[in-house]
């Protein structure tokens, strides 16, 4: 037991070596047995290796170990190890693990968590005060705290050991070369530096080029049938297509069939669509438990992830800020209600099963025009997909419409998040990385329109000059209310002055002669009209040789020229005596 660890060259420190046995880690990951004795040996490593394979210790030992092991002892704002994360969530996170390892300390290092959420003055005075050894941070908030000019913090960051850089290609999907990069310029270059990353991206190529000195490349991955894949081969994979009509009654069914006793993660394209599900669901499945989460969350986000990481069953319900790093303990199924923007996220949404050695499934929905992902996420990421069994869906799909219409009656809130949910799914399925297969074109907008159990469809720009079939429900839609009684009073004082003027309330118009589409159309056809006629009225008098002759320059003679010569000479002639009359100059021709 332990064995491994205890044969790390040098020796791993006792408190390292005790908090590893407190989380019964008896064998070390591939990924830790690459990793840790590199940086223990003054290399810097960019590791490749699938999710959930234990990255985050393969970082935190070697960092720990190099710092305890410094002679000098660590000053009280002195910074050793830097870590940086895409994600407060996966901050959170590795604050949490490393905080494991410092109870174990006689003298703990002083851990900072930089991640944002108050004020940046009130951040970095609390820094100064309560100082730091190793800071745990996302890059917008540290950049914006160094830019500020806070001497002491780089003052501090002389003495850096380490930095590790948490699923570096994501930091970059994100826009964070920038911050990167300012965050670089502060650091000393005789530092040992780590990027660790599921996947390799030619971003990150680059990045390995300017931030690490002669880096060692790892790259841990798992074999099965000789073909390299990028997920756990204790994780299956599934796929299955569905009609967009049927997609949520699908995933109601689905749900019911494995029942609510596990963990399961459902990932929507948009923080709309997050909102909208979550409130149907909740009606739909009230044996359920639901945690709704989203990036425009932010401080409730985790809170929320914490209840959910607590329960033993339970539904969470989020976009792509979860697909990263996070560590829920006994996910037993993971859902992609829609494929996500990059295939990359792909492989790290579907790893939030399956992790250390445990086994777990994951499921992707597709529509029957997004039959060809199942073969691009084959070559593109080498992650082979089965198709999934049927799941008894005999349940009429209206009886989602009905209830999704009820709802929207009953309260205008969820009548506006259903309208919401459906423009925002649009429009990042029109902006989908792989829109070469997955074409916006190609939706079937009707079916979308019934998975939504939408009222009406709502006015936007991507439903111009598109004909799509769907049968309104014949009413007033002004007449939907509001439960909130002052939200409903502040609508009908809207509604009232939009009545008299034509103008809604608070509506920026970009131009102050707002006019429909269909009449800015027909004047600009007018005004194309009007210039063809006065263009062919031109060619017409032109031919009937009408127009008028264009007044000719009369040109002078020779005899004028010399007599102008004559009068210029003359009058500097005078110019210098200042005594000529100008009445006996002759300019009558000239």
């Amino acid at each position: 037991m332990f064995a491994e660890w205890e044969k790390v060259e040098p020796p791993l420190c006792d408190f390292i070596l005790d908090t590893i046995r407190d989380f019964n880690f008896d064998r070390m990951t591939p990924v830790q047995a690459s990793c840790i004795p590199l940086l223990l040996q003054n290399k810097d490593v960019a590791a490749e290796a699938v999710t959930g394979s234990g990255k985050t210790l393969a970082f935190l030992v070697p960092m720990l170990q190099r710092m305890f092991k410094r002679p000098e002892k660590w000053k009280k704002l002195e910074i050793g190890g830097l870590i940086i994360s895409p994600t407060r969530e996966l901050a959170v996170q590795t604050s949490v693990v490393l905080t494991k390892f410092l109870e174990h300390m006689a003298d703990p290092f002083i851990q900072a968590l930089i991640i944002g959420g108050t004020n940046v003055n009130d951040e970095i005075e609390k820094l100064t005060r309560e100082g730091a050894n190793i800071i745990v941070c996302t890059p917008g908030r540290l950049d914006d705290i160094l830019e500020r000019g806070s001497t002491l913090l780089h003052k501090a960051l002389k003495a850096l050991e380490m930095l590790v850089l948490d699923e570096a290609d994501r930091l970059l999907e994100l826009g964070f070369e920038k911050s990167l990069n300012t965050i670089l310029a502060y650091l000393p270059k005789q530092r040992r530096t780590g990027l660790f990353s599921a996947t390799q991206t030619r971003q990150l190529e680059l990045l390995v080029r300017s931030g690490l000195r002669n880096p060692v490349i790892v790259s841990v991955k798992q074999s099965d049938c000789d073909s390299a894949i990028s997920t756990p081969k204790e994780l299956t994979n599934l796929y299955k297509i569905c009609k967009p009509s049927e997609k949520l009654i699908y995933t109601i069914k689905f749900l019911k069939h494995h029942g609510p006793n596990e963990k399961y993660i459902v990932f929507f394209l948009t923080c709309a669509c997050v909102e909208y599900f979550s409130s149907l669901l909740v009606e739909l499945l009230p044996n359920f438990t639901f945690f709704p989460l989203h990036g425009k969350m932010k401080k409730k986000r985790q809170k929320i992830l914490n209840k959910f990481r607590e329960v033993d069953c339970g539904v969470l319900l989020c976009t792509d800020v979860m697909e990263r790093g996070i560590d829920i303990p006994d996910v037993n199924w993971v859902v992609q209600f829609d494929p996500p923007t990059s295939a990359a996220a792909f492989v790290h949404r579907c790893g939030r099963t399956a992790r250390i050695g445990h086994i777990g499934s994951a499921l992707t929905l597709l529509m029957p025009n997004e039959d060809a992902y199942v073969d691009f996420i084959q070559r593109n990421q080498k992650v082979s997909l089965q198709e999934y069994e049927d799941v008894d869906c005999s349940e009429e799909i209206d009886k989602v419409g009905k209830v999704a219409k009820k709802l929207q009656l009953k309260d205008r809130a969820f009548f506006d998040k259903a309208n919401q949910a459906f423009v925002s799914y649009i429009r990042a399925y029109k902006n989908h990385e792989c829109n070469f297969i997955l074409r916006d074109k190609d939706l079937d907008l009707s079916g979308l329109a019934k998975a939504f159990g939408l009222l009406k469809l709502p006015k936007m720009p991507e439903l111009r000059n598109v004909s799509v079939e769907y049968e309104a429900v014949d009413m007033d839609f002004n007449s939907i209310e509001y439960k909130d009684k002052q939200k409903e009073a502040s609508r009908l004082s809207k509604l009232q002055i939009y009545k008299e003027t034509g103008i809604w309330p608070g509506k920026v118009i970009r131009n102050k002669s707002s006019v429909p589409w269909s009449v800015t159309k027909q004047n600009k056809e007018e005004r194309k009209k009007r210039r063809k006629e006065k263009l062919l009225k031109k060619q017409q008098k032109i031919e009937e040789g009408k127009t008028k002759k264009k007044r000719k320059r009369k040109s002078m003679t020779d005899e004028q020229w010399k007599e102008l010569e004559e009068n210029i000479a003359f009058l500097k002639k005078a110019k210098k005596s200042q005594d000529v009359d100008i009445d006996d100059l002759d300019l009558s021709d000239t």
